[in-house]
């Protein structure tokens, strides 16, 4: 899809506003950081997060998202900006935190770890493909994700059917912590 079809989907009004099960199994105890959710869509987790006391930039390339989000939460800084077209620039060690919640881009990958403080979390939830596709622009092969993060602890991981049931496809989670030196 691109942005217009997203457009159009968040004009439609069947938005699901419950954070990801993964970002509040992996950061709901956590004391409250800065956190970057990219690709947020209308914020689900943006919000969740805001709620408990994170300093939240959200970024997502439909203006209609960020429009749904920024009525919803006064308290988030949303930011239209089109991540493919490298819109919005991720400060080095700047973050406790980056999302990437169903959403793929593979060149987005390292200047979201530089992204992250040292200590600090990358989440990240992709779609995979069956066993025997091939990978494809948005879903990528079963174990790929994890050899993004060579170095990094992996707190954890996760392959197969996805817990959000608004999401067909099978899918790939990695919570990985950036290690002090990298």
């Amino acid at each position: 899809m691109d942005l217009r079809d997203w457009d159009e989907r968040y004009r439609s009004g069947d938005l699901d506003f419950a954070p990801t099960a993964l970002v509040v199994e992996a950061v709901g105890q956590a004391p409250p950081g800065k956190a970057l959710d990219l690709a947020c869509g209308a914020g689900r987790n943006a919000l969740w997060l805001a709620e408990r006391g994170w300093t939240v930039t959200a970024v997502d390339g439909s203006p209609v998202a960020i429009d749904i989000l920024l009525k919803r939460a006064l308290n988030v800084e949303a930011i239209v900006a089109d991540l493919e077209k490298a819109e919005y620039s991720i400060d080095p060690s700047s973050w406790d935190l980056i999302t990437i919640c169903y959403y793929l881009q593979r060149d987005l990958f390292e200047p979201a770890k530089r992204g992250v403080k040292p200590g600090g979390l990358l989440i990240a939830i992709v779609h995979i493909t069956e066993p025997d596709e091939e990978p494809t622009y948005k879903r990528l092969k079963p174990g790929e994700l994890e050899t993004w993060f060579d170095g990094w602890e992996i707190v954890h991981r996760y392959e197969g059917k996805p817990r959000d049931p608004s999401h067909k496809y099978g899918v790939s989670e990695i919570v990985a912590r950036r290690p002090a030196k990298f």
